[in-house]
């Protein structure tokens, strides 16, 4: 896999959004994200930033329902986007894990991108944070993970604050997908010799 073809921009739409999205792996963590969800924006800006990849985003969702829509479907995208990039994994370092504080909370990230779609995300994440349902951070991960093919273990393993319970999420997953997507080899890494 070169790292001067990881770059993938996908458009996609619904009758509920219309999403672009342009991912670069290899980039340095630049990004314009316009989803009409402020705090979701956010937390897509802190990946770009701790995971290094150029992320654009442009959503317009039906926001008059509620964000649902929105979030999971620029999961789906962003899962997609990996997918591609990665194809059949040659070369991939595979495995990534990162453990990382915001404040009082920590929040652990493992991911072994095996092409075998499960998400375990045991957070307590309920209520608003301004206007965004917490419990959409477990349906933008399981989004992801379904499909970009990601095994992805997410575990909050305390804190307080909700804003920053999500914060230190998002930042772990950027973290561990960084070191998953790491080009280290030129084998593809499995007994099998396929992913």
């Amino acid at each position: 896999m070169s790292k001067n073809n990881r770059i993938k921009k996908i458009e996609r739409k619904t009758k509920e959004t219309d999403i672009s999205l342009e991912l670069n792996l290899d980039g340095n963590g630049t990004h314009s994200i316009k989803t009409g969800i402020g705090f979701f924006d956010h937390m897509l800006e802190l990946f770009a930033c701790h995971s290094g990849f150029d992320l654009k985003v442009e959503c317009n969702g039906d926001l008059r329902v509620d964000g649902h829509h929105s979030v999971e479907d620029i999961g789906i995208v962003l899962g997609k986007a990996l997918a591609e990039i990665v194809g059949n994994k040659k070369g991939l370092k595979r495995y990534g894990q990162a453990l990382v504080p915001m404040d009082e909370s920590l929040a652990r990230c493992i991911i072994d991108f095996s092409g075998r779609a499960f998400l375990v995300f045991n957070a307590d994440l309920k209520g608003k944070i301004g206007d965004f349902d917490a419990e959409l951070v477990e349906e933008f991960f399981r989004a992801v993970a379904t499909n970009a093919g990601l095994t992805l273990h997410i575990e909050l393993l305390y804190g307080t604050n909700a804003h920053h319970k999500a914060e230190s999420i998002f930042k772990s997953f950027a973290r561990a997908l960084k070191m998953a997507t790491t080009i280290d080899s030129d084998k593809v890494l499995s007994s099998k010799g396929v992913l």
